[in-house]
């Protein structure tokens, strides 16, 4: 099971029996059977028929739509049971203080001990001198008194981290810093595109279990944001998205041919369409991937991971689990 990525601009998908399919001025590009596809993410000028989008819809396969900069516009789903008792047990706890502050210390935790473990590969298995700064990051975030001191120190585990891996890079591609709106150079593209198809990945576990993607603990509410997949994002950012990245520039499967400019600052610099292919096949490929739940025990693919993620939060929320416990990289 995976997602089906369509980038050919002009592209359309068209339903044939069981299959989707995907053509171009008469031509067949894909067929693939519906069976084996979870999602389906369209990007830029690409088009699908009424009958397929009604298939999807009645499969309750989210059709996500994105920009040819790699920007979310939206994405389509089909109407779901929705269980009502756990979604008003989902807004009494995002209206508790402590309780928002436990789940997220947890998720910050998470997020900076995978930070930890990637800085450290990163440095051939040594301590980089950035270590100090992660520790202290970690050992500050399981005691923050409130939110505000655990974003901050949330932030200085970051830093540290980021400039591990910008000494990591073995080619130059103007990556300095973590810049999002818009990305300014090719290292930031690919981050933002890979965070943007994970927080897609974590908004349909969500929905899966029953969950409401947009009420979140740790990221404040705003409108149209789906704080509680960015919540679950965090812990997953440094193992599927920066080690992938980092893969595809150290081995050279993705170069600086594989960029453009937009023509305006807004959407600043965005893989082209090939390069969007490289990216697509690997990193579905990365969440194909197997890996050693740390809690059950049990191997799993990265995406089928995410739903168990989904499931432990699930299971904090209506108190069969004193504490959630965050996905950490062995």
């Amino acid at each position: 099971m995976s997602t089906l990525y369509v980038s050919e601009q002009g592209a359309h998908i068209e339903k044939e029996y069981q299959k989707l399919v995907v053509t171009k001025e008469d031509e067949t590009l894909a067929a693939v059977p519906a069976s084996e596809v979870t999602s389906v993410v369209l990007v830029g000028n690409v088009g699908v028929t009424t009958p397929a989008v009604g298939f999807l819809l009645d499969r309750n396969i989210p059709l996500v739509y994105l920009s040819s900069h790699g920007k979310l516009r939206g994405r389509l789903v089909g109407a779901t049971a929705r269980n009502i008792e756990l979604r008003h047990q989902q807004y009494r706890r995002a209206n508790d203080p402590a309780f928002c502050l436990a789940v997220s210390r947890a998720i910050v935790r998470g997020k900076l001990e995978n930070y930890r473990v990637r800085a450290r590969r990163m440095a051939d298995g040594r301590p980089p001198t950035e270590s100090a700064d992660i520790e202290q990051a970690i050992d500050a975030a399981v005691r923050a008194p409130d939110l505000a001191t655990l974003r901050g120190n949330e932030g200085v585990g970051t830093k540290a981290y980021f400039a591990v891996l910008r000494a990591t890079l073995q080619h130059d591609l103007g990556f300095a810093k973590r810049v999002r709106r818009p990305p300014t150079d090719p290292v930031n593209a690919l981050l933002s595109l890979g965070y943007t198809l994970l927080g897609e990945n974590l908004f349909a576990a969500l929905e899966i279990v029953g969950l409401d993607p947009y009420d979140g603990f740790y990221h404040a509410d705003k409108y149209g944001r789906p704080a509680l997949a960015l919540d679950l994002l965090e812990e997953f950012r440094a193992i599927i998205v920066d080690s992938l990245v980092l893969q595809l520039i150290n081995r050279e499967i993705i170069g600086a041919g594989d960029f453009q400019k937009a023509q305006d600052a807004e959407h600043g610099v965005f893989l082209n369409r090939h390069g969007l292919q490289r990216f697509f096949h690997h990193y579905s490929a990365r969440l194909n991937t197997e890996v050693l739940h740390p809690y059950h025990r049990q191997r799993w693919s990265y995406l089928k991971t995410f739903e168990v993620q989904a499931r432990l939060l699930r299971q904090v929320i209506e108190g069969k689990l004193p504490e959630y416990i965050p996905f950490r990289v062995q």
